[in-house]
């Protein structure tokens, strides 16, 4: 997932926000106020992409948050695997912040990039950048709206004006969705709109 360092996060019991911080801190929060409730249903979502974070309520709160932690903390690259695609790095300099991983193209391609100057790492890495500076703001929005999504299926999705909320978020219609999630529980509808808050910016054509 994105942000697998997960520094902010939000833990919701039912209807109601019950922690919102770094990991360990909504851990700690989320397993005593299980304790205390006998058991509560406990929702807990990364605040970038509201993926779901799964805590182990069996386990102490920080154990349960380091197993979640990448080993070799946040900023520290995570070993290679055939799951990442990341080749093992071999003897000599590291070439730093480089990953080599397969790209397969038609033959046509590989010849223009060939005669492309730097070759065709350096034509791809530019053809990358330029791509992703064209489409920011679209990438912004999408984002939004999946994350936005994401955590109204879990939690509101037999609340009111549930879909005509979802159909303004993806047509991008920031007063028909705040119009349809204010009358929501508060910590709800201010969840959904502030995950949302980028599903509306403007997108150029």
């Amino acid at each position: 997932m994105e942000n697998s360092d997960r520094s902010s996060c939000t833990a919701f019991a039912g209807m109601r926000r019950i922690a919102s911080g770094t990991l360990a801190e909504v851990a700690r929060a989320a397993k005593e106020f299980f304790d205390r409730n006998g058991g509560a249903s406990i929702l807990v979502f990364d605040d970038l992409t509201s993926e779901q974070i799964d805590l182990d309520f069996s386990i102490s709160a920080e154990e349960s948050a380091k197993r979640l932690t990448p080993a070799g903390g946040p900023g520290e690259p995570a070993p290679a695997s055939p799951e990442t695609g990341v080749a093992a790095r071999g003897p000599g300099r590291p070439r730093l912040g480089v990953v080599a991983r397969e790209v397969t193209l038609l033959p046509r391609h590989w010849e223009w990039l060939g005669g492309q100057p730097g070759g065709a790492s350096v034509a791809l890495r530019k053809l990358v950048e330029q791509a992703r500076k064209a489409n920011e703001s679209r990438d912004r929005q999408r984002r939004a709206q999946e994350a936005a999504y994401r955590f109204m299926s879990a939690v509101a999705g037999n609340l009111a004006g549930f879909e005509e909320a979802i159909r303004a978020l993806f047509a991008a219609d920031r007063a028909r969705f705040d119009e349809m999630t204010a009358p929501w529980p508060p910590d709800v509808g201010g969840y959904a709109r502030k995950l949302a808050s980028d599903a509306f910016v403007e997108v150029a054509s």
